[in-house]
């Protein structure tokens, strides 16, 4: 006599083992595909280096082939790291240990900042920062990317910011990863806001921290204000803040000064 085959306990188990095939196939693909993954994140990372350091030459981020941006990056780009509180490049570690060194995971074992100074709303700050270096052909310094980040209205923004070899004027600046509302917020990816960046003045002659991020439609300063987004107010004051932050005396302003006097 055939076993019943419309029995719940017959039912269950099928539908654990088509589960538990599932489950195999799912997580087989995940451990053989993360090695690539990984990879495709750090090619997305340093895609967008290049783009703020103006570096993509005739392609842009949507269309720029991953072998140009490999042999760019790995001629054009010195990646080093810098103590935030003392402004000094870390030199006791290996190129292998600063490839691998997770600034956002460093983050997280981090002291909590104090409010008043937290302005990004990032919460936590990694004592040691990733930075890019870009020399010219006879190996002097031309330009720095540095990494930024901070909260906007409905995320935590990662971007970078270029600046030329004075130290003041803004190359370019780029997010690459945010989930800010599409048409609003997101538009911190549009061309016609980071179009306004290259050329602009961090500091003023005196030294003091200028850039602002004004409200859409009230960039008033031509040397240091940017236009913010029409509509998305807390973005644009996320942005403001985020690149004051990282700018100022809590995030890389001493490191700019040891460059500027070549005590990095």
């Amino acid at each position: 006599m055939s076993k019943n085959k419309e029995t719940f306990g017959y039912t269950l188990t099928v539908a654990f083992v088509v589960c538990l095939v599932c489950a195999v196939i799912v997580s087989t693909a995940a451990v053989v595909l993360k090695p690539q993954q990984v990879l495709n994140k750090a090619l997305d990372k340093n895609k967008n280096v290049l783009a703020a350091a103006d570096l993509l030459g005739e392609f842009t981020l949507s269309n720029v082939p991953a072998a140009f941006v490999e042999k760019t990056f790995n001629e054009k780009v010195v990646v080093k790291l810098v103590d935030v509180k003392t402004g000094k490049y870390i030199t006791d570690m290996t190129d292998e240990e600063i490839a691998k060194y997770d600034q956002k995971k460093a983050a997280k074992s981090a002291d909590k900042l104090d409010k008043k100074i937290d302005i990004a709303q990032i919460k936590r700050q990694a004592d040691i920062a990733k930075v890019y270096v870009v020399n010219d052909a006879n190996g002097n310094f031309e330009k720095i990317i540095l990494p930024v980040h901070g909260y906007g209205l409905w995320s935590t923004l990662y971007g970078f910011i270029a600046l030329e070899n004075d130290l003041n004027t803004v190359i370019g600046f780029g997010f690459y990863a945010h989930a800010e509302t599409p048409g609003l917020g997101g538009e911190v990816d549009s061309d016609a806001f980071k179009d306004q960046w290259p050329g602009k003045k961090i500091f003023d002659e005196s030294g003091e921290l200028k850039i602002h991020v004004a409200k859409g439609g009230q960039a008033q300063n031509q040397m240091h204000d940017i236009d913010g987004l029409s509509g998305a107010t807390l973005t644009t004051r996320g942005v403001d803040n985020l690149v004051k932050f990282w700018l100022g005396q809590d995030g890389f302003a001493q490191f700019i000064t040891n460059l500027k006097n070549g005590e990095a």
